[in-house]
C-alpha cells in the first residue's frame, strides 16, 4: 500500500521519529536493516536527518538533547490543522504536552505530548513535510499500536483529542481496539493488563514491513541489535519485536495478502 504525501486528515498517523545519543551508528544500523538513505531535516531540536526510501521520506531520527530526559523509542506523530489548538485539548483532556509547540523551520509545526497513561506520541501540523510519504512496503511503517494497561479510559482521550471512532476487536482473550478515522483503521490500542512492562510503563509501537521477518531478525542480531519477542504468526501476518543497539523497541511485520 503505497500512497503519495499528501495533506492528511487530523489524527492521521503521518510520521515516525526516532531521539538517541549517537546518530551516525543508529543510521548506521537502520540504512543497513531497511536499506534508507539519509539527508538533513529540520535541526531545531538539534542535529535531525530524514530516512528516504528509494527517495521517499518515511521517518526521522534525531539527537537526543542533552538536557531533555525523553526515553529512546520511536515516537508517531499524528496530524493537526492547529497544532496550538490540538496542544490545548490535550492538556484538556488530561494528557501533558513536553515540548512545544514550535515551528520546525519552513517544515511545519510540533509539538510532543502523552496521554494520561504516559505513552508519548507527536503532533504535526503540515507545511512543507507532509510526512510519510510512502507506507507499508517493505522499509517503511506498516502500522502504529498503543500498548498499554487497559484500552478503555486511554481511548476516550484519543477519541476526544483527535475525533477518533472506535471499532471494538471481539475477542474473549483480548483487549484490543481499533481507532478509526473517516472509516478506515489508522491504529490500534492493545490493553495487556499486568503484563505491561514496569520499566516501559504505556507506549505507542512502531511495526515496520518487511519481506522476511525472520531473515530480518537475524539481520536485527548481526548488526548489534537483538530480539524481544521472537517471530510468530499473528491475525494480520508474522511479526516479531525487536531492538536497536540503543535499545529502541518496534516491531519488524511480513503483512499477508
Amino acid at each position: 500500500m503505497t500512497e503519495a504525501a499528501a495533506r492528511r486528515a487530523p489524527g492521521t498517523p503521518c510520521w515516525v521519529s526516532l531521539m538517541v545519543h549517537d546518530m551516525a551508528a543508529t543510521q548506521e544500523f537502520y540504512g543497513a536493516l531497511f536499506g534508507w538513505e539519509f539527508r538533513p531535516g529540520p535541526q531545531q531540536l538539534g542535529p535531525y536527518a530524514r530516512a528516504l526510501l528509494d527517495g521517499r521520506e518515511v521517518a526521522g531520527i534525531g539527537l537526543l538533547p542533552s538536557e531533555r530526559q525523553l526515553a529512546i523509542a520511536w515516537t508517531p506523530y499524528l496530524a493537526s490543522d492547529d497544532v496550538d489548538a490540538t496542544a490545548e485539548t490535550v492538556r484538556h483532556c488530561g494528557g501533558t504536552v513536553g515540548v512545544g509547540p514550535l515551528d520546525a523551520g519552513e517544515a511545519g509545526r510540533m509539538a510532543i505530548g502523552s496521554d494520561p497513561s504516559g505513552a508519548v506520541f507527536g503532533i504535526w501540523q503540515a507545511a512543507e513535510h507532509l510526512g510519510m510519504a510512502v507506507t507499508g512496503v517493505p522499509g517503511a511503517v506498516a502500522w502504529n499500536e498503543l500498548v498499554t494497561r487497559e484500552t478503555a479510559s486511554v481511548a476516550k482521550f484519543y477519541e476526544s483529542v483527535f475525533g477518533y471512532a472506535e471499532e471494538p476487536v471481539v475477542s474473549a482473550d483480548f483487549d484490543c481496539l481499533t481507532l478509526v478515522l473517516e472509516g478506515r483503521p489508522v491504529a490500534s490500542v492493545q490493553g495487556v493488563g499486568h503484563a505491561l512492562p514496569r520499566d516501559r510503563g504505556s507506549h505507542w509501537m512502531t511495526y515496520f514491513e518487511v519481506a522476511d521477518v525472520d531473515e530480518s531478525v537475524e539481520r536485527v542480531a548481526d548488526l548489534g541489535g537483538h530480539v524481544v519477542k521472537p517471530a510468530r504468526d499473528g491475525s494480520h501476518g508474522r511479526v516479531a519485536t525487536v531492538a536497536d543497539p540503543e535499545g529502541a523497541r518496534f516491531a519488524l511485520v511480513t503483512s499477508r495478502g
